[in-house]
């Protein structure tokens, strides 16, 4: 704005003249005078442009820390959420952890006391080995004589069949089933047979075919003497004289 510099004014020149006059320049003052106020306009509508601008700024600020903070607090939630997940998850693995530790001292305490039976069977099977070795000595042992016997008695038993008409075989353990025929005249293939328990020190007779009366006699007879020829000679006795009264 162009400054208005002041005249100097001559007041006894103009009080000298006819009709005496001072030019104020109003018309200058009044544009000086416009000119300022729309300075001051101008100023004021930069300075509230300005506060706006600012305001407008903090107020989106204001915006974004409150949405900041608006998603700092949710983050925060999330993490508070997913803190007690994980200490849920810790503690159920901490009780995982002592289960597994309770199942693993069980399962010791079961291979120790597997270990143990073990041992124990390993004794126990070691003794079984050696009473089976004794026993298979014995075994042996008795089969010698057996057989020390069989070979003795051979002859005397193919005499007896011979003699007696019959047939000696075993059918089961301890048990002989004796056979004769020739004693029915009518029918001489006619099979006259029992079956002889000797598994025990009382000698016993299973079946007889036929049946026969004084078998009781002949049982005491044989456990009396325990001479079993002579017992299948009586038996064939017995069995004829049946036939004879018949």
């Amino acid at each position: 704005m162009p400054q208005v510099r002041p005249t100097h004014i001559d007041l006894a020149s103009i009080l000298a003249e006819p009709n005496p006059s001072v030019d104020l320049r109003l018309h200058a003052y009044e544009a000086s005078t416009s000119n300022f106020l729309r300075a001051v306009t101008n100023y004021a509508n930069r300075a509230v442009a300005e506060i706006t601008k600012h305001r407008n700024a903090q107020e989106a600020d204001k915006k974004r820390l409150v949405e900041k903070t608006v998603a700092v607090k949710a983050e925060t939630n999330q993490c508070k959420v997913k803190e007690i997940e994980l200490l849920a998850v810790m503690e159920r693995e901490k009780e995982e952890v002592r289960e597994a530790e309770t199942s693993i001292t069980a399962l010791k305490r079961q291979l120790a006391s597997i270990r143990e039976t073990c041992q124990s069977v390993d004794a126990e099977i070691e003794q079984y080995r050696a009473l089976t070795a004794n026993l298979k000595r014995e075994k042996d042992r008795e089969r010698q004589t057996l057989e020390m016997h069989a070979a003795q008695t051979g002859p005397e038993l193919n005499a007896c069949e011979t003699r007696l008409r019959c047939h000696i075989e075993g059918i089961e353990k301890d048990r002989l089933l004796i056979r004769f025929t020739h004693i029915d005249k009518l029918d001489i293939d006619r099979e006259f047979s029992f079956v002889l328990d000797v598994a025990s020190s009382s000698n016993q007779v299973i079946t007889t075919t036929p049946p026969l009366p004084n078998l009781p006699i002949l049982l005491n007879e044989l456990n009396e003497t325990r001479d079993i020829f002579h017992f299948i000679r009586s038996m064939r006795s017995a069995f004829a004289q049946l036939v004879e009264k018949h």
